[in-house]
């Protein structure tokens, strides 16, 4: 029984039913895209505003700063990404979509509830940084609310478009990149609280005894060898596993020919792995094997195991959806960084082709990156009914 497609059902099914009853507070645009509009957290948006103004504006400085590094790194990564994808043979597209169903080489499978929720947190959080500069530079929000893109949950802030126009280049920008700075920062923060608080605590009601296979990659060498999803590896080479990052590492100090013994509670398989960016990888995806400590109550591993997961893919979610707005692309917040800083440095003709070039080229490139995974995602999708 696949969980993960009944909670969708059910999920989107209570949404279709809100859709109805309160149909004429919708705006639908394009026909995919729909809009709720509210006043929720406008009110607190002021408040932070008029607080902080001093520790905001210091803030501003730097996230500028973080925008346009962001908007580099990621733009040279996504270009030496693809450059590899078409030249280079076994190589993985950069950027994958952040969706339950597919399966990432050494990620752990997207549940639905991980996805729904985490999306959810760096939406509000995202679209609530741009509403506190805009409230800091005295710009109206005519709404705040959530939206539908397909299946997508977001939220969304709406500042008035034509005060904002009419503020410095700079203040725009503030407003521009506190969402992706906003995300980044959290990205951090859920990585020092799990390290630092979360993983000690659990350290005292858990014990590791090797690895679960969460999932094979289609084609891969693990597949080739004849592994399935559901294996407890105990040992690679005949050193005993205790954690998921020993076995990840082990492999990807492998070299080329050599052939990784992997010791499960089924069987033993021999693998060869393949050289990818100069890492040995076998196309696997493989999570912590835990038990709580006797004495303890055993409700309490789902919950810790589902609370892993859970910080986890907020870590992931909101560095990789900080990170890829800032590409310099049409109406995302990169692309809006890029056309404020050309319209300030240059007249509106030579701003407007440069902006159309550079976003003609990042959807390019997105495009190529993502053929793959969509492929798989179909795949996926059709498979549920097969």
């Amino acid at each position: 029984m696949n969980f993960d497609l009944i909670f969708a059902i059910v999920f989107y099914a209570l949404l279709f039913i809100f859709y109805l009853r309160h149909k004429e507070k919708f705006q639908v645009q394009g026909k995919i895209f729909a809009l709720y509009r509210t006043k929720l957290g406008i009110n607190l948006m002021d408040k932070l505003a008029k607080k902080y103004p001093k520790i905001l504006n210091f803030l501003a400085n730097i996230s500028i700063g973080i925008g346009f590094i962001g908007m580099i790194l990621i733009l040279y990564t996504l270009i030496q990404g693809t450059y590899k994808l078409i030249f280079l043979p076994n190589a993985q597209p950069v950027i994958a979509p952040v969706l339950p169903g597919i399966s990432v080489a050494g990620l752990p499978v997207l549940s639905f509830w991980h996805w729904i929720l985490s999306i959810f947190i760096v939406a509000v959080i995202h679209e609530f940084a741009h509403g506190v500069y805009a409230r800091l530079y005295n710009i109206k929000i005519k709404s705040s609310g959530f939206a539908f893109l397909g299946p997508i949950l977001a939220a969304f802030v709406e500042p008035d478009e034509k005060v904002m126009k009419k503020v410095s280049a700079k203040k725009q920008l503030a407003i521009i990149s506190a969402g992706p700075f906003i995300n980044i920062v959290l990205a951090f923060l859920v990585i020092i609280f799990f390290n630092f608080i979360f993983a000690p605590l659990q350290s005292n009601i858990l014990e590791v005894n090797g690895v679960n296979l969460v999932s094979v990659e289609q084609g891969s060498p693990a597949e080739s060898a004849g592994m399935k999803q559901g294996l407890i590896i105990y040992s690679i080479n005949d050193i005993s596993i205790n954690s998921q990052k020993q076995l990840v590492d082990e492999i990807q100090n492998a070299r080329e020919n050599d052939i990784i013994k992997l010791t499960t509670d089924k069987e033993t398989f021999y693998v060869k792995p393949r050289i990818i960016d100069d890492k040995a990888k076998i196309g696997i995806s493989v999570a912590n094997n835990v038990k709580i400590v006797n004495g303890l109550p055993g409700f309490l591993l789902p919950m810790l195991t589902w609370f892993n997961m859970f910080f986890y893919w907020l870590w992931i979610i909101n560095l990789g959806i900080g990170l890829f707005n800032l590409l310099p692309l049409g109406p995302i917040d990169g692309g809006r960084m890029l056309q404020v800083s050309l319209l300030s440095i240059t007249n509106n003709k030579k701003a407007s082709i440069i902006f159309k070039t550079v976003t003609i080229i990042s959807l390019s490139l997105i495009i190529i990156n993502l053929l793959p995974w969509f492929i798989k995602l179909f795949m996926w999708f059709f498979g549920l009914f097969s």
